[in-house]
């Protein structure tokens, strides 16, 4: 843990610009004319849908094609490209599984969507077809944050296998069987991280880089039974932020009434401390989950949404970072920032350091926040192996990997200036949007062809750097001259 070994994590920093590259451009509509207007022409789900893409700095997103025949849908699909079929059965007039089959065996590899609205009569049919051929089959509630969720959930299974390989992006497991359920949950997650997410984007250093770092988001996962749920927690368990359950789904085939407690057991034999919460519509399941360690929520609570976010935010390291004293239960510190670690993490107890540290709750709110070469080192600290009455070297080596990992990630960046945010660690920053000039431009060249070379960390006792600088563009110098009447 000493500085070599910190400079050798963290050297490279994370590369969001490779992120998420599978994504969803084109959407096969197969539907009634009058579904498909609620859905689409509307108007509503184009612009929720343009406003999300925008604000992941993307230029294209999806389009929808309507088809309401099959043969329309057949000849569509042998002229073109799609990247999910979205299908909504309609009486007797469109029947989607069947066609589902035939579609799969000649594209394998689009995925198939049925969107049903919800009633008794549907769900009775849902569970005498075969579907094999579907994906997913989602309710249709009315809102239209659902086919956002959905093309979401496709792109994060597309993406999270490489992303989570590359740079260690975080997965969010949900395990649910209930098609009404989920699809009314399923929104409220993604919305709910996107919100996070662009709460971390100002840990950035400009605009471009905020936009890229979104895409280091949590993934979300959808599990409908037990072996499902238990394979994806097996192949993401080191990338999980936190597991949500229902209790009651089928586990060997056949429905178990206690198949998420049967989950979070296995889990907990695996990882002691990783949050998971249980929601039920039984209450007596309550303890239950109180035996796997496990936070608990009523499905039937009306306000079981705003809870479902406060336990998220609580334990799966998302919004302010609370320092908690676990001998008294009162709060010590709360951070909002990585720079608010650095200044807290000699301030605050042995008690609350250890407590924290032990359970890797700090590391845990780092990945939240895409930091993930500092998340990972920090993860990898055994708390153990010090002294109990001794966290002085703890502190020490956290204190040494936020500010290597800062002075990294400022590196070759030409950041926004912010008066709060500019210390010595800052390297170089820019007042206004105009142009750098010869000068400016000249020392931020040296400064990306520095963090380009890493032989030029290989000299011991000796960091070759740039002088920290502020430069102030030409539409700064401009504004000056005019203000002051300075040209004549």
């Amino acid at each position: 843990m000493n500085t070599p070994s910190i400079k050798k994590l963290y050297f490279k920093d994370t590369s969001f610009a490779n992120l998420m590259t599978h994504r969803i451009y084109n959407v096969l509509l197969y539907a009634s004319k009058y579904d498909a207007f609620v859905l689409e022409e509307d108007g509503r789900i184009d612009e929720q849908i343009f406003n999300e893409y925008t604000s992941l700095n993307l230029r294209y997103p999806p389009r929808f094609q309507l088809v309401s025949t099959e043969e329309e849908a057949n000849k569509l699909l042998s002229e073109r490209t799609f990247e999910l079929i979205i299908s909504m059965p309609s009486g007797d007039s469109i029947n989607p599984f069947e066609w589902a089959k035939s579609v799969k065996q000649q594209f394998p590899d689009i995925p198939i969507v049925v969107l049903t609205p919800f009633s008794k009569s549907v769900s009775k049919r849902i569970a005498k077809e075969d579907l094999s051929a579907i994906d997913y089959v989602f309710s249709w509630l009315g809102n239209s944050d659902l086919l956002l969720a959905i093309i979401k959930l496709i792109e994060d299974k597309m993406n999270v296998e490489v992303d989570v390989e590359s740079v260690g992006v975080q997965v969010i497991l949900f395990v649910e069987d209930a098609i009404h359920f989920y699809s009314s949950i399923v929104p409220h997650l993604f919305k709910f991280v996107f919100k996070q997410s662009r709460s971390f984007m100002t840990e950035a250093l400009n605009e471009h880089e905020q936009m890229l770092r979104m895409r280091g988001r949590p993934k979300i996962l959808l599990a409908r039974n037990y072996e499902e749920g238990i394979a994806l927690y097996k192949k993401y368990k080191n990338n999980m932020l936190g597991v949500i359950t229902d209790v009651s789904y089928p586990q060997a085939g056949v429905r178990n009434t206690i198949a998420g407690i049967n989950l979070c057991a296995e889990i907990r034999k695996m990882d002691k401390h990783i949050p998971l919460i249980i929601e039920s519509s039984e209450n007596e399941n309550h303890l239950k989950a109180d035996s796997v360690h496990a936070a608990f929520l009523n499905k039937n609570s009306k306000t079981f949404l705003i809870d479902l976010r406060e336990k998220i935010t609580e334990n799966f390291g998302f919004g302010d970072f609370i320092f908690v004293n676990p001998l008294t239960g009162e709060e010590e510190a709360r951070i909002e920032n990585l720079r608010g670690l650095q200044e807290i993490i000699f301030k605050i107890s042995d008690e609350s350091l250890y407590f924290h540290v032990s359970r890797n709750n700090i590391s845990r709110w780092l990945y939240s926040r895409a930091m993930f070469p500092l998340a990972e080192f920090l993860k990898n600290i055994s708390i153990d192996n010090f002294e109990s009455n001794d966290l002085s070297k703890v502190r020490q080596i956290i204190f040494d990997a936020i500010v290597h990992y800062r002075k990294v990630k400022n590196r070759g960046v030409v950041a926004v200036f912010q008066r709060d945010r500019f210390d010595q660690y800052s390297n170089f920053a820019r007042i206004g949007e105009g142009s750098l000039g010869g000068k400016g431009r000249g020392l931020a060249f040296i400064d990306a062809m520095i963090k380009r070379n890493v032989s030029l960390e290989g000299f011991k006792g000796i960091q070759i750097t740039i002088p920290k600088t502020v430069v102030l563009c030409t539409d700064i110098f401009s504004e000056f001259m005019e203000l002051n009447q300075l040209y004549p």
